[in-house]
């Protein structure tokens, strides 16, 4: 993707009807679209793979236990993003000033956190190895466009203050602020 192409995105602010519209086709993607795709999709690899499901019970209640706190920490980083950012997760309707606040204290991709326990859960609760194999490839992919284009845009967006924050503040993997 062109970095101009990301700043002029970025330039436009966007009314609160605009972005709402923006997080209701978001979230019919990643709360419905891509969690079913996950199970369909699983659901054949382990069929043409002839791949058994593992056993539920204990399980499902693991894969609950990841998916709940993964939903609310996605969750809590949308709301800061659009009620203190004024954008959202999109990169058309990208934040209008660094949000270092809420989650993003913890780490900074905290909605990617959450997201990736959302589906990791999902695979375990659902029982299936290629379900997880799906997600780690899908996690992979994520990190991989996160650190290629995402953070070179925000570190010419924000310059000095974004590297300052990439420096203080771990890249996934959730930890207590300074």
């Amino acid at each position: 993707m062109d970095k101009k192409r990301f700043q002029k995105w970025t330039e436009r602010e966007y009314s609160t009807n605009q972005r709402i519209i923006a997080l209701i086709l978001e979230g019919i993607l990643f709360l419905i679209i891509i969690p079913l795709l996950l199970v369909v999709a699983s659901s054949y690899i382990d069929h043409w793979l002839q791949i058994p499901r593992f056993e539920h019970g204990l399980v499902a209640s693991i894969g609950l236990l990841l998916m709940v706190p993964g939903l609310l920490f996605a969750l809590w980083s949308i709301h800061v993003q659009f009620t203190l950012g004024k954008g959202t997760p999109a990169p058309f309707m990208a934040t209008q000033t660094l949000v270092v606040q809420g989650p993003y204290t913890y780490c900074r991709n905290p909605m990617t956190f959450g997201t990736i326990l959302l589906y990791l859960g999902m695979s375990i609760w659902i029982g299936s190895f290629s379900a997880i194999g799906l997600t780690l490839l899908f996690t992979g992919l994520l990190i991989i466009y996160i650190r290629a284009i995402e953070e070179k845009e925000l570190e010419t967006r924000f310059g000095p203050a974004y590297t300052e924050y990439k420096r203080n503040t771990p890249f996934l993997i959730p930890r207590s602020p300074h």
